[in-house]
């Protein structure tokens, strides 16, 4: 499944909206019933409202009721795997994921757990909700 699922972040990021900083982004998750969702970098001009493929790929799952994730792979074409930023990480967080897949275009990867990728995140734990 990891090589379908990096297959399915490297084709998503093929559709990256990055005219500015030229760097593009693919994202897939793989839910707990094994669907795939996607997600790419979409940027704007004023930056801010600019969102990662991690997230979008999320949300997407989200909006289509899922709230249960076993693994998400992110993509780029770096030296190294990529790491998400830090609000995708929280992001991240939010959801029970097993395990993340950083990768780069090489082939390379490295997989990580949400709490190694943000130690001490903030969750619903930390504020006494249950979800």
């Amino acid at each position: 499944m990891e090589t379908k699922l990096l297959a399915a972040a490297q084709a998503a990021r093929d559709n990256a909206y990055a005219p500015y900083s030229k760097f593009k982004v693919g994202a897939a998750v793989e839910t707990v019933d094994g669907e795939i969702f996607t997600g790419c970098n979409i940027e704007n001009a004023s930056y801010g409202l600019t969102c990662c493929a991690e997230r979008n790929a999320v949300f997407a799952a989200v909006c289509s009721g899922v709230r249960r994730f076993k693994t998400l792979c992110v993509v780029a074409d770096t030296d190294e795997p990529v790491a998400p930023c830090g609000a995708c990480r929280q992001v991240l967080a939010e959801f029970p994921f097993e395990k993340i897949i950083l990768a780069n275009c090489k082939g390379q990867t490295k997989t990580m757990s949400v709490s190694e990728l943000l130690p001490y995140g903030f969750g619903s734990e930390s504020m006494n909700i249950k979800k």
